[in-house]
């Protein structure tokens, strides 16, 4: 689909999107990818979309996948002068499709190492939780990733809290009690936690260095690949087969 030189989107990231795992022809939690969808369009101000015909639409690409991924970006389209805002904006739907990445399944079965980045999230809670297309601070993350030798890194806020790693939440399991990062000030809130949250007592809360070196295991988590053990966080060591015998737990209610 082509897309203006002049779109918002591609000019000042003034938009949001959700990526939607497809499994056996159908869309994965989609009911929570709409919520998302209607926060980000309610809080950016945007009009509001035509939910019932993207959800036709998505529904008919899913169908010719047995498993995949589908992406919905929205963006404001053109118009407006500069930064400011069109009078009557006329929003940009744009669905793509494509294949899971290929390393999901060995990290679900064997679990990933993870480092620390050395880049900090900024604060801004007017943004905190939705996902936007504003993602620069996540594409530098993922370069040092890369440059790394590990499988991933988490990232932390300005403030020295454990937010999420390059493209996933984090839960961590300690003393039977399960725990995630507040991310009032800043981060994505991620449609799979939101439906963890939904199933089991998942407390919120400020998670730092410390708090993690006392875990009996840590996870990572995003719609695409599910709830994925960490097998080692630095030169910390985490038993997998432990983690995987948790994760059964955690999931059993989904």
């Amino acid at each position: 689909m082509d897309v203006s030189h002049k779109d918002r989107g591609l000019n000042y990231g003034d938009g949001f999107f959700t990526t939607v795992k497809i499994d056996s022809g159908a869309l994965a939690l989609w009911d929570y990818h709409l919520m998302r969808l209607q926060e980000c369009e309610k809080r950016l101000g945007f009009p509001a979309l035509d939910y019932k015909s993207l959800t036709n639409e998505c529904q008919e690409i899913a169908k010719e996948r047995n498993l995949g991924f589908l992406k919905v970006l929205v963006t404001r389209g053109c118009g407006g002068r500069g930064y400011g805002l069109p009078e009557k904006p006329t929003p940009k739907i744009i669905v793509t499709q494509g294949d899971l990445p290929s390393h999901y399944k060995d990290w679900k079965k064997n679990g990933v190492s993870l480092g620390y980045s050395d880049i900090q999230l900024g604060h801004q809670p007017l943004f905190a939780g939705l996902k936007t297309l504003n993602r620069l601070e996540q594409v530098m993350i993922k370069q040092g990733a890369q440059n790394s030798l590990f499988d991933d890194v988490l990232v932390e806020d300005i403030a020295g809290n454990i937010i999420e790693s390059s493209a996933s939440n984090i839960l961590v399991v300690k003393n039977g009690g399960v725990f995630t990062p507040k991310l009032d000030m800043c981060g994505i809130s991620g449609v799979y936690l939101r439906h963890l949250c939904s199933q089991l007592k998942v407390i919120e809360q400020r998670i730092q260095r410390q708090d993690l070196e006392q875990a009996d295991a840590i996870y990572i988590c995003n719609s695409l690949m599910g709830l994925v053990p960490v097998k080692s966080l630095d030169k910390q060591i985490f038993d997998v087969h432990t983690a995987l015998q948790l994760k059964e737990e955690i999931e059993a209610p989904e």
